[in-house]
């Protein structure tokens, strides 16, 4: 008999496979083990009683941990659909013995670690079958709809349970229709938030977060779950003979997730709150939340194949891609198209991740006369992931339609100068991966190793700007472009992250011409400039380009499957949808330091920001639909590069191309500079305009250039005459062009600069990080 029961102890956690219960459900007690799901995220588990310890969570118990710690990063994305999580019985302290036999049948699960690594590592009903894990049913990224959202009651409409998203952000007034969270009105056990999935579905979990707001603190600290097929009869989740109860929130911002210990099939779930943060009297019932589920066919619909969501019919690599894998991707892009393709490092970030870039021409490698450039940059903040994978599509994309003989893509190839940055940032975007698509919060992963915000950490040359017009009286002798940038930023000691001087530098390189700087959060496209004159909250500040600007966001947003859906929702706290979904950067929130002005004032690039997805960082099965909305967009923004107008400044006795020749057009305060072999490009909505090229040394030339509504740039090209030598002195010095000209060199001169301190930091930083290799 003996024998017996030994044998059961043995084989009972590989039945079971993640859950051991003893004969008494009352003496059970559940302790979560690291998962893979967690990597670093809060996980919690089912416990018996409401007031059961906070030992039963991950981040406390550190005695039963049978499983691996996270995976290698080149072991794939830590995404919902390849999560699981194991329980493991807690015996009584009075039977010491048993404690020590399960103690030791934990090596013997350990041992079956590829099993557990699996997709779908989750038992199913009764533990004997292994069942994929679900991803979101998409309450953050809204494909869950406001009125498949229900409550018990809510304070207010902008506390109703459509605000009771995961990640949500609220207004900055409290009151508002904008609000954090869905919020009940009564205190008591009896409030539920309700999803109604709208087909049979297998609950698998739930992730929750406390209300988003600079005003309250409002969390959810246990709750329990519920399940029906009608919203009438429901019943209530189970661990083993008790109704379970979850561990919620200790914080507002950390989502935090539980798995069932059993999936159940059904059509509406409920979240039942239990406990919360009472505060004296004011402590409300507020909730943010995610639901884990896979739908399943409906028996009843005869027509299921009009309801199941449509995949790309592209053939790309949709998942999300950590430093290596996004390596190995552009390396296989490049396998595959060598002719016109070429990977490249632009610098280095704080960690020593190269910033790999992908150029797409059909002369990679040289810049060609005429052929103007173009960038995308994606991940400036690393925890909004999906513009990177959208270039790393884009790329696949671009490679593979060329090869099939795509004339657009061709057409592109040949007459543009591409280049892509998938990962400005990839120190941060390797901690928001580790965390997971859903539990990296909305902040984790934000800002560079050193907690700089990249968007406000380009030089502002905004103020220096705005200073000049304001107290100089002759404004003939003001500068409108090329601003240098101020000596205090170019100094070792100035708060420049390594990744920011590595982008001015590869843009001070490569003379580009258009550029968009990819992000996540919201639906909008906003455009320079982005800080506002006085400091102010929010202001619309325009550019001279003021109406092509506009033109190149509403390209992008009027092209977005999303962004142009007359009926969609709001994401956060901003209804974009009155402005047609484009907005003044300026008019949104001031940001001082941004890439995008840093651009229009020091170089040639005309440059808007590209707020891609509600969700920062949607789940991989996500990422076709989101290349299915950008995919047209993001083609037809960079055909935008061949509007206007384009030539070449030459000089008229030798024919050599004349560089840094100023390209002025009549009645728009902005000029643009000839590049190293006299071309240029200067950006233009249809119409007539009056241009007039001048450079050092040369007469002044003028004339008429007819932009037209064709896909095709106007040829402009200027032949200009020297000034005789005896003269040249005269010409500088008069109406203040000398003062212009020193303008000009001081930039170059600061650049140089910058590049010194740039160059001796990363010295510095590469010794330390021998030494502490050496150490090792």
């Amino acid at each position: 008999m003996a024998a017996v029961v030994h044998l059961t102890l043995l084989l009972l956690p590989f039945v079971l496979r993640g859950s051991v219960l003893v004969a008494s459900a009352t003496d059970v007690e559940f302790v979560t083990t690291v998962s893979p799901f967690s990597a670093g995220g809060t996980v919690r588990n089912a416990t018996d009683d409401p007031s059961t310890p906070q030992t039963t969570s991950v981040s406390t118990s550190t005695t039963s941990r049978p499983v691996p710690q996270q995976e290698e990063e080149d072991e794939g994305p830590l995404e919902l659909a390849s999560r699981s999580i194991r329980s493991v019985a807690k015996k009584p302290k009075v039977v010491l013995k048993k404690r020590r036999v399960i103690a030791k049948k934990s090596k013997v699960v350990k041992k079956t670690k590829p099993q557990v690594k699996k997709r779908g590592g989750q038992s199913g009903a009764g533990g004997t079958g292994t069942l994929p894990q679900c991803p979101p049913l998409g309450l953050e990224s809204l494909r869950v709809k406001d009125d498949q959202l229900k409550a018990s009651s809510y304070k207010r409409r902008g506390l109703g349970p459509h605000r009771g998203r995961l990640n949500i952000q609220s207004g900055i007034e409290d009151g508002d229709i904008y609000d954090g969270a869905w919020c009940a009105q009564y205190r008591d056990k009896n409030q539920w938030l309700e999803v109604d999935a709208r087909r049979p579905t297998r609950f698998t979990g739930v992730i929750l977060q406390g209300r988003n707001s600079i005003w309250s603190w409002d969390v959810v600290h246990s709750y329990k779950v519920q399940f029906s097929n009608d919203s009438v009869v429901w019943k209530p989740c189970m661990n083993g003979t008790k109704e379970a109860v979850f561990e919620g929130n200790q914080d507002a911002e950390t989502p935090v997730l539980a798995l069932f210990n059993t999936s159940t099939v059904a059509r509406y779930i409920r979240i039942n709150p239990q406990t919360w943060y009472q505060n004296g009297t004011d402590g409300s019932v507020c909730l943010r939340a995610e639901v884990l589920g896979c739908t399943l066919p409906d028996p009843h619909n005869v027509y299921a194949w009009q309801t199941e969501p449509t995949e790309s019919r592209d053939k790309l690599d949709f998942r999300h891609h950590n430093y290596k894998e996004m390596k190995k991707l552009m390396k296989s892009v490049h396998d595959a198209c060598p002719d016109i393709t070429r990977i490249y490092s632009i610098g280095k970030s704080h960690m020593g991740l190269k910033l790999y870039a992908m150029e797409i021409s059909d002369n990679p490698g040289k810049h060609e006369l005429g052929e103007p450039e173009f960038r995308y940059v994606a991940g400036m903040h690393g925890n909004e992931v999906l513009g990177r994978e959208l270039l790393l599509n884009l790329m696949q994309f671009m490679c593979q339609e060329y090869k099939r003989g795509d004339q657009r893509i061709v057409r592109l190839v040949k007459e543009t100068r591409i280049h892509l940055l998938p990962s400005m940032n990839p120190d941060g975007y390797e901690m928001a991966f580790k965390k997971g698509s859903e539990l990296a919060a909305w902040a984790f992963g934000r800002y560079s190793y050193e907690g700089i915000d990249m968007n406000h950490n380009f030089a502002d040359l905004n103020s220096g700007m705005w200073t000049a017009i304001e107290l100089e009286t002759d404004p003939s002798k003001l500068i409108n472009h090329y601003f240098p940038i101020p000596e205090h930023y170019t100094s070792e000691e100035a708060f420049v992250a390594s990744e920011t001087r590595a982008v001015i530098n590869w843009i001070q390189d490569i003379p580009f011409v258009l550029g968009a700087n990819l992000h996540g959060g919201e639906l909008v496209v906003t455009y320079p400039y982005d800080m506002t004159r006085d400091w102010a909250p929010r202001e619309h500040t325009p550019t001279a380009d003021e109406s092509f600007f506009r033109w190149l966001a509403t390209v992008y947003a009027s092209t977005n499957q999303v962004m142009s859906n007359p009926d969609r929702r709001p994401c956060h706290n901003n209804d974009f949808l009155k402005y047609n979904n484009i907005i003044n950067g300026a008019d949104w929130h001031n940001v001082p330091g941004s890439m995008n002005d840093f651009s229009y004032l020091h170089t040639n690039c005309f440059e808007v920001t590209v707020e891609l997805s509600c969700d920062k960082f949607p789940h991989a099965s996500e990422l076709p639909t989101e290349w299915e909305n950008n995919r047209e967009s993001l083609l037809v923004y960079m055909e935008q590069v061949h509007r206007g107008i384009k030539g070449v400044v030459r000089d008229r006795d030798t024919g050599a191309g004349v560089a840094d020749a100023v390209i002025k057009v009549e009645d728009i305060d902005h000029h643009i500079r000839s590049v190293a072999d006299g071309d240029y490009w200067r950006l233009l909505n249809p119409g007539e305009y009056r241009v007039t090229v001048t450079a050092e040394g040369y007469f002044p030339s003028s004339r008429t250039c007819q932009v037209m509504y064709d896909l095709y740039p106007t040829i402009c090209d200027f032949n200009l005459t020297k000034v005789p030598a005896p003269k040249v002195k005269e010409v500088l010095a008069k109406r203040g062009k000398l003062a212009k000209d020193l303008q000009f060199r001081l930039r170059q001169q600061r650049l140089r600069k910058l590049r010194v301190t740039t160059k001796a930091i990363n010295q510095r930083r590469a010794a330390a990080a021998a030494k502490r290799a050496k150490r090792v």
